[in-house]
């Protein structure tokens, strides 16, 4: 049995690839590695590939417990720090299974220089989610992850391509880019930069009746942007609301995205993990080093 763990912004998914499991990112504070129980024995996990955080002080496919620092180079910047996330990759290092970790996308990375303009591009589980759309639409796609933030990643000819992260364009429901309004709120010291980036989503700055329609929007455009890269390239949607923004996404660009549900991420990983350890030697262009 092949574990793929997926760090989300709300909640950690675990899957085999057959079974999944979620807990919130508070609840995982109490993680012990019999949770994994709940996927199958623990005397059949084979291996396990997980995400942490932003994944940014390192860019190949390593094993847990070759990484300084949890594979961060802070705990500071975007986003929020529950400690679920920590708990649960210190007990899979502690148990001795057999485990890689996931790089993000960043300035190490080998994506297109020009991308390289913003140093963080995409968190870890992207790559989760981009090795498990391959499966389906081959070497050439964009996806889009709408969620509590959206990010997009660019496939190209089988290599990943780079990526539009959270804190640079498309809203999430959570999070999204810090605007003219909220620099003003910063410089007068009335928020911090990073609880500007957690308020910044669409269930913050826009009516109900219009948070999905603008997530649909921007989710598009972030697609039609990287598309500029390889035209070719076929629409999908990821995450928890991919299901409810691909109507409006397929009026936009005029053609019928793929869409995965919130599970997407950790069945990729899981299906990373499978590979990697069957002596694979990289993922989308991402380098195994073991």
């Amino acid at each position: 049995m092949f574990i793929g763990i997926d760090h989300g912004t709300t909640a950690i998914r675990f899957s085999s690839g057959e079974t999944e499991f979620k807990i919130s990112r508070r609840d995982a504070r109490d993680f012990t590695i019999r949770d994994l129980e709940r996927l199958g024995p623990i005397g059949e996990i084979k291996g396990i590939a997980l995400c942490y955080s932003m994944g940014d002080n390192f860019s190949e496919i390593t094993p847990i417990g070759n990484l300084s620092n949890r594979g961060v180079v802070s705990q500071e910047g975007a986003g929020e720090h529950i400690g679920g996330g920590t708990r649960i990759f210190d007990a899979v290092l502690e148990s001795g299974l057999p485990a890689v970790a996931i790089p993000g996308l960043h300035r190490g990375s080998p994506t297109d220089p020009r991308l390289k303009a913003y140093s963080h591009q995409a968190s870890p589980e992207k790559i989760g989610i981009a090795y498990e759309v391959h499966q389906s639409l081959g070497d050439d796609f964009v996806v889009s992850d709408v969620s509590s933030n959206t990010v997009s990643i660019l496939v190209s000819e089988g290599r990943i391509a780079g990526a539009i992260d959270a804190c640079i364009f498309a809203p999430g429901t959570t999070q999204g880019a810090i605007d003219v309004d909220a620099i003003r709120r910063i410089d007068q010291g009335e928020i911090s930069a990073n609880r500007a980036f957690m308020q910044a989503g669409v269930n913050f700055t826009l009516p109900d009746g219009e948070r999905m329609r603008a997530l649909a929007l921007f989710a598009a455009m972030e697609c039609a942007a990287l598309r500029v890269l390889s035209p070719q390239a076929r629409i999908a949607l990821a995450g928890t609301c991919a299901p409810l923004t691909a109507t409006d996404v397929e009026a936009l660009l005029g053609e019928k995205p793929t869409v995965f549900d919130e599970w997407c991420a950790s069945r990729g990983l899981a299906r990373i993990a499978r590979d990697v350890f069957g002596g694979k030697k990289e993922i989308l262009g991402i380098q195994v080093r073991m």
